[in-house]
This record gives structure tokens, C-alpha cells and sequence, in this order.
């Protein structure tokens, strides 16, 4: 009988056992299963978070291609009490032809408008772009405050296009929507500018305003 509840004493340690290492086998398989599914999720997440910023960027270029002007802020070089301030200027402005637009923003400025004064002593500026500016908010019955009526902040530096190709470009793109440019006085002077881009905002919806990194922005198709 001794020999008996000893071998008992065994075999029933020996389940234990057993039952303790499955119970432990299916603890990890567990965590292992849990960890996939956060690895997947982070997956998805991931990718969604990626086709949400393909999107964003697509928005921004819609906007910058379908207005055809916007309002260029830059810091004031006027008498006190303007000077050092921020000083807002509407300018006539193309991405491109329509249906061919490129991202980057054009201007056919002169030396005699006074916000160029302003780009020689510093040449950062913002420009805003709403599409207010189009049709597509009233036919909405959107005010041009809505997030809905999405516009796009870029800030960067304003430089005069000097590559004799970029020019051309710069003028089809102005000219072929802004035709009166044509016919601008000579003595002017003017000359072809783009906002060389450095960073981006987006507000097409409720929850706040996007950002939009320039390598987002230029590889996105409007």
C-alpha cells in the first residue's frame, strides 16, 4: 500500500506536471497570438495612417491648383508702426495649366509692388489658398470659415525663378489663366517668383489642422 500511494503520490505529480506545462504552453501561444495581432494592427494602422496622409496632400494640391490667387503675408519693411509686422497682399498665382498643375506656386511680380519690398529685406512669406475663392462653397452653402471649405496654408521663401526652363513653365502656367498678364506695362519690370515650399497646413474637415510635409505634398496626384 505504501509502494501504492507512493506511485500515486508520483503519477499524480507527473499530471501536474503535465497539466502545469500545458497550461504554460497555452499562456504563450496566448501572448504570441496577442502580439501578432498588435503587430498586424500596427500594421493596418499604419498603412491607413499612410493613405490618410496620400489623401491630405491630395486635398492641399487640388486647392493650390483650382485658386488662382491668394493672399501672401509677409513682415513689413513699411514706416512704424507697420514695421516688423505681418502684412497681408493678394496676389495672382498658378501651379500650372489647368488640369497640368505642378504644386509649386508662381507669381508675376514686380519690383514696384510693396510687398516685394518686404521679400528683399526678407524673403519668407505665407500664403493661404481657400477654395471660398472657387464656387464649390457657396453651391455647398459653406461659409469660408467651415472646415469643409478647405484651405491650405504654405509657408517658405519667395525666389525669383532664374532657370530659363522653370521660366517658361512658370509663364504658361500664369499666362494661360491670368491672359491680362500679357499686356502688363513693360516698364514694370516684372519677373516670374515661386514659393519655394518649405511647410504646409490643411483644413478640410473638423478635428484640427493637418501638416503636410513638402515630400507629401509633390508626390501626391490632385
Amino acid at each position: 500500500m505504501e509502494e501504492g500511494r507512493k506511485e500515486g503520490r508520483k503519477e499524480g505529480r507527473k499530471e501536474m506536471g503535465m497539466r502545469k506545462r500545458k497550461r504554460k504552453r497555452k499562456r504563450e501561444v496566448g501572448r504570441e497570438g496577442n502580439r501578432k495581432e498588435e503587430k498586424e494592427g500596427d500594421g493596418n494602422e499604419n498603412e491607413g495612417g499612410r493613405e490618410g496622409r496620400r489623401e491630405t496632400a491630395r486635398v492641399a494640391r487640388f486647392v493650390a491648383h483650382v485658386c488662382d490667387w491668394g493672399a501672401l503675408a509677409t513682415i513689413s519693411t513699411q514706416d512704424p508702426p507697420m514695421r516688423g509686422q505681418p502684412f497681408a497682399n493678394v496676389f495672382s498665382v498658378s501651379d500650372g495649366p489647368v488640369g497640368k498643375g505642378s504644386g509649386v506656386p508662381y507669381m508675376y511680380l514686380t519690383e514696384l509692388e510693396i510687398s516685394v519690398h518686404d521679400l528683399k529685406v526678407n524673403a519668407n512669406a505665407s500664403l493661404t489658398m481657400s477654395l471660398a475663392q472657387t464656387s464649390y462653397c457657396k453651391k455647398q452653402g459653406y461659409d469660408p470659415q467651415n472646415p469643409l471649405c478647405a484651405h491650405v496654408i504654405f509657408y517658405g521663401v519667395v525666389e525669383k525663378v532664374q532657370n530659363d526652363t522653370e521660366a517658361d513653365f512658370a509663364k504658361t502656367a500664369l499666362f494661360s489663366r491670368h491672359p491680362e498678364m500679357a499686356f502688363w506695362p513693360k516698364g514694370h519690370n516684372w519677373f516670374f517668383a515661386k514659393l519655394n515650399i518649405i511647410n504646409i497646413w490643411l483644413l478640410d474637415f473638423f478635428g484640427g489642422i493637418k501638416t503636410i510635409t513638402p515630400e507629401d505634398y509633390f508626390n501626391a496626384v490632385p
